[in-house]
């Protein structure tokens, strides 16, 4: 629980200051990078957003589904 709700919160912050940071400084803006990898997102409407931070902390737990079980497993072999 506590890996799944680490690693949902890290990129749901990432996705925040990704998003301050293209309304900072447009030029240089990364939510292209965005719109490809959470369906539904568009620049910039707060349905949006929130559907993107909502999208970004499932990706944290489907990371979390993946990657405990294998970590689990290489672990147990290694003892």
């Amino acid at each position: 629980m506590a890996f799944g709700h680490a690693s949902s919160l890290f990129i749901s912050i990432s996705f925040v200051l990704c998003v301050a940071f293209g309304l900072l400084f447009p030029q240089s803006a990364m939510y292209d990078v965005w719109l490809k990898l959470l369906p539904g997102v568009e620049w910039l409407s707060w349905q949006s957003f929130f559907l993107g931070l909502v999208e970004s902390y499932m990706y944290g737990w489907f990371i979390t589904l993946i990657w405990v079980p294998l970590y689990n497993f290489f672990g147990s072999k290694a003892k």
